[in-house]
């Protein structure tokens, strides 16, 4: 069995638009979904996250059919280009909630969230609103939530770029420095061929639906 991400004959309907995906994305690896707008590049990150659901075909993750579970049973972390923060709650619980959605934490889940926002240039903003953030700090926030679930497979929504160019390089790094050691399977939409180039093992270009 196939351990990185398998779309067996997926078809789905978005308003006029098919889609179908034939794909294998390699295990431990860095796979770019290029392609232009419109071509089907969220669509395919979110079947595989769960957030739609294909009408035919079957999904598989990390070797386990996932075709009909729910996002939250995937094994699965996702970074949004709008990095879902919850307004009203600080940075360091918002990075917690990466850990246990009830916030019941032991000290040494406290260590791991501090070790987190550390990592990624956030130590002592555990207190802070995400309000007060810049766009860049809140992207690094959520980096660290899906650093701390610690799942097999990364996918990254275009996670970069609201970032000016030197912070969208620090963010490739440590994207790069976290992949060496997790070995985890990371899939990132881009349109930045710049970025592509730098990050990615394979790429997957997408045309009308379709992987060409």
């Amino acid at each position: 069995m196939h351990d990185g991400i398998v779309l067996d004959k997926v078809a789905l309907k978005l308003g006029t638009v098919d889609f179908h995906f034939d794909c294998r994305i390699e295990p431990g690896a860095i796979t770019a979904v290029a392609g232009p707008s419109g071509a089907g590049k969220s669509t395919l990150l979110n079947l595989v996250a769960g957030f739609e659901r294909p009408q035919s075909g079957r999904i598989f993750i990390a070797g386990h059919e996932q075709t009909a579970s729910h996002p939250s049973e995937r094994p699965v972390s996702v970074v949004f280009q709008d990095h879902n923060l919850f307004a009203h709650l600080d940075i360091f619980t918002n990075v917690a909630l990466g850990i246990s959605p009830s916030m019941k934490l032991s000290s040494a889940d406290k260590d791991r969230i501090e070790i987190a926002l550390t990592r990624v240039g956030l130590a002592g903003f555990g207190k802070r609103m995400p309000g007060s953030l810049s766009g860049g700090e809140k992207q690094r926030a959520a980096f660290a939530r899906a650093l701390l679930r610690n799942k097999p497979v990364l996918l990254l929504d275009e996670p970069f770029a609201s970032l000016d160019a030197d912070l969208r390089l620090q963010m490739s790094d440590l994207l790069i420095e976290l992949h060496r050691e997790t070995a985890n399977t990371i899939v990132m939409v881009s349109h930045d061929q710049a970025e592509i180039q730098r990050l990615a093992d394979h790429i997957l270009l997408m045309e009308r639906g379709r992987i060409a």
